[in-house]
């Protein structure tokens, strides 16, 4: 495998698993931290977050093992365009209809837009 997609699943892998792992085990310091989102308390509202960033956490542990297993690299890098692209998306969605987010956020969106960007790169350059 090339150097420059270890990278990119490496990137992609490790911030995926690194983020839905701090948010699984506390979501109101972690929002806080990474987004400046203050939580609520509320037992519904953190099971959700729990949730999402359990696919986070599971995304990143898939991504990453792409780079040792061969067979998995190609679901890999579907599986990063996907995450990346979708909360971009998502993100972007929630921009135009509710108004711009605080800087954090937008950089997270542009982080998201890059990393779903390298990882369809990659995957068009695979598939070639």
């Amino acid at each position: 495998m090339e150097i420059i997609n270890i990278v990119i699943l490496a990137v992609s892998g490790l911030l995926l698993l690194s983020v839905g792992t701090l948010r699984s085990i506390n979501p109101i310091n972690a929002y806080a931290k990474n987004s400046g989102i203050k939580l609520a308390n509320e037992v519904n509202l953190l099971n959700e977050i729990r949730g999402i960033s359990s696919v986070m956490l599971f995304s990143g542990v898939v991504i990453l093992l792409g780079i040792v297993i061969p067979q998995l690299t190609l679901t890999s890098f579907v599986v990063a365009a996907l995450i990346f692209l979708g909360f971009a998306i998502g993100r972007l969605l929630g921009v135009v209809i509710d108004g711009k987010p605080n800087k954090l956020i937008v950089v997270g969106i542009a982080s998201e837009l890059i990393l779903g960007s390298l990882n369809i790169f990659a995957l068009v350059k695979l598939l070639m």
